[in-house]
């Protein structure tokens, strides 16, 4: 019988489709570092992005025949390696970009009438300075009207694309690769309505955007997308948003850039390391915490654990 490790967990439904089509689910997990010794034991292992499948780790696999990961990210599995060793790596690129999206918006709407900050203040505030507290949040703004720029017009930066259009911003967006887009709303209300957006210049993007939500893809050891350099080309009092991967904004740069006022606030789910140690940015009043749930809801759990076991049960069903 063909043994699949599930290391990170999956959802109930999605191991359902892997047992009803015969085969041997585990999901005990293994420790990192008993990885290596215990691999050989299964055909196939899939992760999240805890579970890290590196070069030693494939090289004790011997009947290791696919890698999967629940998920966007490929960075916690070394699939050129995994690949030049005949091994397949899978993901799921789709399941969680609504999820992650409506974060982003989640990060947005609290931050611009500041409910991270009072969510911290009132209770500790609150009976004794309930109307300084009111003075100092009544300085909120609205989105509607304002510029969206999205760095990343792939799925889930499309996602977000139709949120912000469907509350009234405007969207503007760069890519690695200059195109045009057809973002689809998704409404009875709005059926058959779409608005076509053109990839323009990061710099273009970053002069003219009220708030900036990054969705690239991002290796490990790149260089981030936002620095220093980049916030300086940016509107005074820009909000940023980081549901994307570690790493993609220098987190010095960004925490200098909340300082000087550059930035008025951001909204970050993903650390350059994690968990992160960063306490100037954990502790700083502009910025809006999340620990990495991103693709954490129950919907994109299910459709990760479909997507998933559909392609795994695909790649055995070939391999016979």
């Amino acid at each position: 019988m063909i043994r699949i490790l599930v290391n990170d967990g999956i959802n109930e439904l999605g191991k359902k489709k892997l047992v009803e089509a015969g085969l041997e689910v585990v999901t005990d997990n293994v420790p990192q570092e008993e990885l290596a010794s215990k691999i050989s034991e299964y055909q196939a292992i899939l992760v999240r992005s805890a579970t890290k499948v590196t070069k030693e780790i494939i090289d004790g696999s011997e009947n290791l025949s696919l890698i999967g990961r629940g998920g966007v990210g490929l960075d916690n599995i070394d699939v050129a390696y995994a690949e030049s060793k005949g091994i397949k790596v899978v993901n799921t690129p789709g399941a969680s970009s609504a999820s992650v999206a409506e974060l982003v918006f989640s990060h947005l709407f609290g931050m611009v009438r500041f409910l991270h900050d009072s969510n911290r203040k009132m209770p500790a505030e609150g009976i004794e300075n309930f109307k300084s507290l009111k003075k100092d949040y009544a300085k909120g703004v609205e989105l509607q009207g304002k510029t969206l720029g999205i760095i990343g017009i792939g799925r889930i930066g499309q996602e977000t694309a139709r949120i912000a259009l469907g509350i009234g911003m405007n969207v503007i967006a760069h890519d690695a690769v200059d195109q045009e887009v057809d973002i689809k709303l998704k409404n009875a209300a709005f059926d058959n309505i779409s608005v076509k957006i053109k990839t323009i210049s990061k710099e273009e993007l970053l002069e003219k955007s009220d708030f900036i939500s990054i969705h690239s893809p991002f290796k490990k050891g790149d260089e981030p997308i936002l620095n220093a350099n980049d916030f300086s080309r940016m509107r005074d009092g820009v909000g940023i948003i980081n549901c994307a991967r570690g790493g993609v904004i220098d987190e010095t740069d960004l925490v200098a850039a909340l300082n000087s006022g550059k930035v008025a606030y951001a909204g970050i789910d993903v650390y350059m390391q994690e968990p992160t140690d960063n306490q100037e940015l954990l502790d700083h009043p502009k910025v809006s915490l999340t620990p990495h749930i991103g693709a954490s809801t129950l919907e994109a759990q299910e459709r990760i654990g479909i997507e998933l076991a559909k392609k795994v049960i695909d790649h055995f069903k070939n391999s016979n």
